[in-house]
C-alpha cells in the first residue's frame, strides 16, 4: 500500500501493575494502571526504504534498510522500535521508510514498562502514518511479537495492553485467556490514599534469561498437571501435587496470584475502602519473593521499610530481578514512608532510591 506523506507525534504511557505479576503468559488475570510518564514518538514518512531511529536519551542515530531489518545486528534500546517496524513488514504491510525520534519520561529499567511504552508509541505512529488497518488487539500483538521474537524477551501482553487500553481514573482488569478487559474505578485520593512508587535503581533486564526461564517452568508445570495453562488451575492444593519443588512453587504463585487479582477487583468494584487491598499486595510480594523467586535484596528492603513505616500494603512490581515497588500509603504519611525507605537503603549500602506518586492516566494516543 502507498503511504500518505506526513508527520505527527504520538505518546504511550508506562504502567504500574496493581496486582497480577507473571500471570499474562499463563492466561491469567492482571490489574494495571497507566502512568502519566510517557514515551513520545515523533515520526515522519520517507521514501528512502530505510528506518532511522534516534533518541534524546541516547547519542547518535541508527539507520537500517527496511529490507535488512530481519538480519539487523543492532542491539540495545533501538532494537525495540526496529522490531515494531520489522513486525509490520513481516505481516505484509508495505512501508516506504520512516524517521522515528524518541523521547521519554518513563524511568528505564525500573519495572514500569518503558520498553512496551516505546513499542506502543511506535506501533501507533506506523499505523496512523501509513493508514494501516490494525485495531488495539493487533497493536498489542505487534508489540509482543517485537519484544519476543526480535528483542528476545519472552514477555506476555500485559504491558502493551496497559499502555494501549488504560483510561484515566481507572485500573484495567485484563483476562488473558479470553482477551476481555474492563475498566475498574481506582481513585485512591478520594479515600485519602496515594500509590507511592519507589524505584530501587536496580535495573532489570528481561532478556537476560531469568524471565524466560520462569515462563518455561510455568509451561512445564502446566504440562505436568495436564492442563493447557496454569489459568485452568484454581485450587492451590493442585500445585502441591507437583513432585518437582521448583515447578510446585512456580505454579503456586500463579494460582494464588490469579485469586488475589480477582479479590482486589471485587473489592474495588464493591466500593470498599482501598486500604483493604493492602494485605493482598503484601501477600503478592511474599509469593513473588518465595515462590517465584524474582525479588532482590533491594526490593525486599524497600517493601519491609514501607510496611514498617505504616504503608497499608507494598510489593515489588513488574517482572522482577530489579526495578520498583509500590506501596499504598495515607496521603499524610507518604513522605515519611519514602524517608524510611531512603534511610533503609542508606543503612544497607544500596543506591539511593527515587520516588513518585502514581495516578491512573490515559493510554496511548496521537497528540499532534
Amino acid at each position: 500500500m502507498s503511504a500518505t506523506p506526513g508527520r505527527g507525534v504520538w505518546v504511550a504511557p508506562g504502567r504500574v501493575n496493581i496486582i497480577g505479576e507473571h500471570t499474562d503468559y499463563n492466561d491469567g488475570y492482571a490489574l494495571p494502571i497507566a502512568l502519566p510518564q510517557v514515551v513520545t514518538c515523533t515520526a515522519e514518512v520517507t521514501t528512502d526504504g530505510a528506518v532511522r531511529v534516534s533518541s534524546k536519551q541516547h547519542a547518535g542515530q541508527v539507520r537500517e534498510s527496511l529490507d535488512g531489518l530481519a538480519e539487523s545486528a543492532v542491539t540495545g534500546w533501538a532494537r525495540y522500535p526496529l522490531g515494531v517496524v520489522h513486525e509490520y513488514l513481516r505481516r505484509g504491510h508495505e512501508l516506504s521508510g520512516v524517521v522515528l525520534e524518541i523521547d521519554g519520561t518513563v524511568p528505564v529499567g525500573a519495572g514500569l514498562s518503558s520498553s512496551a511504552a516505546l513499542e506502543c508509541a511506535v506501533a501507533l505512529a506506523i499505523r496512523d502514518l501509513f493508514g494501516i488497518d490494525a485495531d488495539s488487539a493487533e497493536l498489542i500483538d505487534i508489540g509482543r511479537a517485537a519484544e519476543n521474537s526480535y528483542v528476545g524477551a519472552a514477555t506476555g501482553t500485559l504491558d502493551q495492553s496497559a499502555s494501549l487500553l488504560c483510561t484515566a481514573g481507572h485500573a484495567l482488569f485484563l483476562d488473558f485467556a479470553t482477551g476481555d478487559s474492563a475498566q475498574v474505578p481506582f481513585d485512591l485520593a478520594a479515600a485519602g490514599l496515594q500509590l507511592l512508587v519507589a524505584d530501587t535503581d536496580t535495573p532489570h533486564r528481561l532478556a537476560d534469561g531469568g524471565y524466560g526461564r520462569r515462563r518455561r517452568e510455568c509451561e512445564q508445570a502446566a504440562h505436568a498437571l495436564g492442563v493447557h495453562s496454569l489459568r485452568a488451575v484454581t485450587d492451590p492444593a493442585a500445585a502441591e501435587r507437583l513432585a518437582d519443588p521448583v515447578l510446585r512453587r512456580r505454579a503456586r504463585h500463579v494460582v494464588t496470584e490469579n485469586a488475589r487479582v480477582l479479590t482486589v477487583v471485587g473489592l474495588l468494584r464493591d466500593g470498599c475502602d482501598p486500604r483493604a487491598i493492602g494485605p493482598l499486595l503484601t501477600s503478592a510480594h511474599a509469593s513473588l519473593r518465595d515462590d517465584f523467586e524474582v525479588s532482590t535484596p533491594e526490593l525486599d528492603a524497600a517493601v519491609a521499610a514501607a510496611l514498617d513505616a505504616g504503608a497499608h500494603g507494598a510489593r515489588m512490581v513488574g517482572g522482577g530481578f530489579g526495578g520498583s515497588i509500590i506501596a499504598v500509603t495515607d496521603i499524610d504519611r507518604t513522605d515519611s514512608i519514602a524517608s524510611a525507605i531512603r534511610r533503609r537503603f542508606r543503612d544497607d549500602g544500596f543506591s539511593p532510591p527515587r520516588f513518585f506518586v502514581a495516578v491512573p492516566a490515559a493510554g496511548a494516543r496521537r497528540i499532534s
